[in-house]
């Protein structure tokens, strides 16, 4: 496992500097160790007593562990209100709520960072630029999964439609229906014989 906490730790702390209400909320877990295992990737932390983190020792036991699949994290990118139903936690459910609460509502402002470094009308064009590219790798996603499905559908049917299968399901019970009528016609025919 290769660890990342001394290198993200100064980053989610820069996320938590102007937040005094994020402080207090970790505040309360003063301590407490966090491990964020994404398969090859671990990410341990401790709250330290000023609501901010520190990384933790490779041998300290968390408090929580929250393990992600590294395929999930398009998904939790995607849409960071729902992330934690694509992860499993285990250990301290009020120290993980927490986490996702931070991981909720915490924003990076780039802009403002950048603007510090470059100016603020470089700042803007640069977040519009990423914003553009992000647009755009998202429209491209979209569209490919859509072709693909077009193209397995379509033009080499390893997929069907449910509506082609709910239509065969009623062929099948029809089928099946007029099959026991015609066999109880055959049996009434030969009993009358």
């Amino acid at each position: 496992m290769i660890p990342l906490s001394p290198t993200v730790a100064p980053f989610i702390n820069h996320l938590l500097a102007p937040e005094p209400w994020a402080r207090d909320k970790l505040r309360q877990h003063t301590g407490k160790t966090a491990a964020i295992d994404i398969q090859l990737l671990t990410l341990k932390l401790k709250v330290s007593a000023d609501g901010l983190v520190e990384s933790a020792a490779g041998d300290v036991q968390p408090d929580v562990k929250i393990i992600i699949k590294a395929s999930d994290l398009p998904l939790i990118a995607q849409n960071r209100e729902r992330a934690f139903s694509y992860v499993k936690v285990e250990g301290d459910a009020e120290f993980a709520n927490t986490i996702s609460q931070l991981g909720q509502t915490l924003r990076w402002e780039a802009e403002e960072d950048l603007s510090k470094l470059f100016g603020d009308i470089a700042a803007v064009r640069m977040v519009a630029a990423a914003r553009s590219v992000a647009q755009t790798v998202k429209e491209t996603h979209q569209k490919l999964q859509e072709n693909l499905a077009e193209y397995f559908l379509e033009e080499n049917p390893m997929l069907v439609r449910p509506a082609a299968v709910s239509a065969l399901g009623n062929d099948v019970n029809k089928i099946r229906d007029d099959v026991e009528r015609l066999t109880k016609r055959i049996e009434k025919l030969e009993r009358l014989r």
